[in-house]
């Protein structure tokens, strides 16, 4: 059983001369697959190029980046529903609420996560949320619309561990990444009190690189540091890390 990078931007710019030789390195590290969030409508053609490329290993989601949503987010929303009405996706994704950077679309972030959940509910896939600076109310968001049908997984996990709590509650994941290697990200805690049950793994590629390659562009094949950092934390084998995490991808994106 190989390792799912649940979370990688491998149609970024950042790859262009590379590409070929990261998805070497991915497939050499032993991932089995690389799932593709959408940003906006400016790189769907490069992310859908990618998985018509690698069929079977990377896999495309569709949705609205909160960072994209800006005052024409309804013509973002129209395309992407155009998209799903097209062809399957595996899940409405990246989607959610981003209060770190800006806060003028505040009010449009939360009409675009609303109406992306409506449609995963729809389609009845599951959402991949990006949550900044924003996790009680992408947790109250959820739970509005969470009448058990509703499913997915907290991207990029950076919160308490009662957040944690909650967000497991509502029948979601947390997506562990880069993050809990660093020093002070301050993930041990939540580690040591979450079961691996509610736990899927990804990069966020090219962004959040894990130590040893901290502040350098992130790669799909650096998961094998990530799963190592959270045996060290379980006290486990990487074996064990790398079962039950992508048990837990398949269980959640039907893979």
């Amino acid at each position: 059983m190989g390792l799912i990078d649940t979370h990688a931007h491998l149609y970024s710019k950042q790859f262009n001369n590379d590409r070929s030789e990261i998805l070497g390195r991915a497939r050499e590290a032993g991932l089995e697959k690389v799932l593709l969030p959408a940003i906006d409508s400016s790189t769907h053609d490069a992310m859908l190029e990618l998985e018509q490329q690698n069929p079977e290993f990377c896999i495309s989601m569709m949705g609205l980046h909160p960072c994209s949503v800006n005052a024409d987010y309804e013509t973002e929303l129209r395309i992407i529903e155009d998209h799903f009405a097209s062809r399957p996706f595996i899940a409405v994704g990246e989607i959610g609420l981003d209060f770190y950077w800006d806060l003028t679309f505040k009010e449009q972030q939360f009409k675009a996560f609303h109406r992306q959940i409506e449609l995963a509910l729809q389609y009845k896939v599951p959402i991949a949320i990006h949550s900044r600076n924003a996790n009680d109310e992408s947790i109250q968001v959820v739970t509005e619309h969470q009448k058990g049908g509703l499913k997915g997984v907290f991207h990029c996990f950076s919160g308490t561990v009662t957040q944690a709590k909650q967000m497991i509650d509502l029948g979601f994941y947390l997506g562990i990444g880069g993050v809990v290697t660093f020093k002070n990200g301050g993930l041990d805690k939540v580690i040591e009190e979450i079961d691996l049950d509610h736990l899927v793994l990804e990069t966020d590629a090219p962004y959040l690189a894990p130590v040893p390659f901290r502040g350098k562009r992130n790669e799909s094949s650096y998961l094998t540091h990530v799963a190592q950092k959270l045996a060290d934390l379980k006290q486990t084998s990487v074996q064990k890390i790398v079962e039950q995490t992508t048990l837990n991808a398949q269980n959640l994106f039907g893979l």
